[in-house]
């Protein structure tokens, strides 16, 4: 009888997990998805992007606030949860400043579907060190979405680029977003996920001086509703899929949740842009819609039972 109800309890759990982190991950997909689609637009107004990250940083408070609230305003303190929480908000952050050099020294075409990779830093980290493994239809669909990130940025073409200074700035935001999933998988082990995106928030906003320093405001800036107002619109998209994130990487392995969320996002992404342009995509982009949408479906269809986390 004891057997039978552990067995029971057993198959309850693996049930109950499963639907958890794919709801957190495809709430993430839809708000950064979303977010994509529109997060381009102050810039073009002629809202600084750097004063755009301040807006998202901003952003990232109400969130926090929130969550914390829930949590009875409990803060995990001790020197793990602070290494974590900094390590996790630093290399976020941290990435998005080192982005801003690389854009303005390098072809973006070539930089985003670079940095679109930084999902196998994750898979490779939670693989080697934290034991995760998955079925034949998870393996092949983090194979379809790696394959298919580069592709929705890359725009061939052009004259040659000398693989300079914005090469190596591209790579160290790879390394900083990927290591940073593995450290938000790694710290949910030990802290809650309250805490861990407190600490995403308070690095964020420590970042804000650094983004000021770095505007240009000789030139005419955007103030009006087109420019903040726009910003804080689409960034809050951002912040809000940040905090599921949070929760996804909490019920759900890396190596899943990781590359469903970084090619599910680019893909809806692509979709809506498709539909406000009235156009369908060729080539590059629409052979990663494709691979995306075989990748979405494997993970999301891969059983949990029998795999070692």
């Amino acid at each position: 009888m004891n057997t039978t109800t552990s067995t029971i309890q057993t198959k309850d759990a693996v049930g109950t997990s499963r639907p958890r982190w794919l709801g957190y991950a495809l709430a993430t997909t839809l708000l950064w998805g979303v977010w994509g689609a529109f997060t381009g637009l102050p810039s073009q107004n002629g809202f600084p992007e750097t004063l755009v990250y301040v807006v998202w940083a901003l952003t990232m408070v109400p969130p926090a606030l929130f969550v914390l609230a829930r949590a009875g305003w409990r803060v995990r303190r001790d020197g793990r949860a602070i290494a974590y929480g900094l390590a996790i908000g630093l290399l976020g952050a941290g990435g998005q400043m080192v982005l801003f050099y690389a854009v303005k020294a390098g072809p973006t075409y070539l930089i985003f579907p670079l940095i679109s990779l930084s999902p196998v830093i994750t898979i490779a980290l939670s693989f080697l060190f934290l034991r995760e493994r998955t079925g034949a239809m998870g393996l092949g669909g983090i194979v379809l979405a790696v394959c298919a990130l580069p592709l929705f940025d890359y725009t061939p073409g052009g004259a040659p680029q000398q693989y300079g200074l914005w090469f190596v700035l591209a790579l160290g935001v790879l390394v900083a977003w990927g290591l940073q999933a593995y450290f938000i998988k790694l710290a949910n082990a030990s802290m809650d996920a309250e805490s861990i995106f407190f600490y995403m928030t308070a690095s964020a906003l420590l970042f804000i001086p650094v983004a000021l320093a770095m505007t240009d405001f000789s030139v005419p800036i955007n103030y009006g509703p087109s420019g903040p107002l726009l910003a804080a619109a689409t960034q809050v998209l951002n912040a809000v899929g940040a905090l599921t994130l949070v929760y996804a990487f909490r019920h759900g392995k890396a190596l899943m949740v990781s590359p469903l969320v970084n090619a599910g996002a680019p893909l809806l992404t692509t979709v809506i842009a498709m539909a406000l342009a009235a156009s369908l995509p060729t080539g590059y982009r629409l052979a990663g819609i494709g691979l995306s949408l075989a990748a979405a479906l494997l993970l999301a269809l891969q059983p949990e039972d029998g795999v070692s986390a």
